[in-house]
């Protein structure tokens, strides 16, 4: 069975969780983009609605925070949500150095590891990019009228 997800369902669950608590305060406007990434045959990238998206799709999420006030906001930290039945394209955010959760209580840098018993030993294991649920960029200070910009890829799952 096939999934169909609208950019509506995705992006829905985005929005909140994009802006943090502090800032929905201040006086930042928030923006969410999702939009679908087509490859072309020379390998170039375009950009097309998101409106549905398919399994084996790439979706791109581009939230932009712009501070609407005179005065500087400090510690501006940016939380994109991963939407369920979607898988975290490694390396496709930016600023690159994002930090990721399974849980939206605790950050590590990518990629994330787990402890796992194996042959009776602890050791370290990767978290499949799949488990990811949210991305989490360091806090910024986002001076008077300026806007900061965060990008993630995800891949539709089956």
């Amino acid at each position: 069975m096939r999934k169909i997800f609208t950019a509506v369902q995705i992006a829905a669950m985005l929005i909140v969780a994009a802006l943090p608590l502090h800032a929905q305060t201040a006086a930042v406007e928030s923006t969410l983009e999702a939009r679908r990434v087509v490859r072309g045959a020379d390998g170039s990238e375009s950009f097309a609605s998101a409106d549905v998206a398919k399994p084996g799709d790439v979706i791109e999420y581009v939230a932009t925070y712009r501070n609407t006030t005179r005065e500087a906001i400090h510690d501006l930290e940016a939380t994109l949500p991963i939407p369920p039945h979607t898988e975290l394209i490694p390396g496709s955010a930016r600023p690159s150095a994002a930090r990721a959760s399974l849980d939206a209580r605790e950050f590590a840098s990518l990629p994330l590891k787990r402890k796992t018993l194996r042959d009776g030993r602890e050791v370290d294991e990767a978290v499949p990019f799949r488990e990811y649920r949210f991305l989490r960029w360091a806090p910024v200070q986002l001076g008077a009228q300026k806007s900061v910009t965060y990008v993630a890829r995800v891949k539709v799952l089956e």
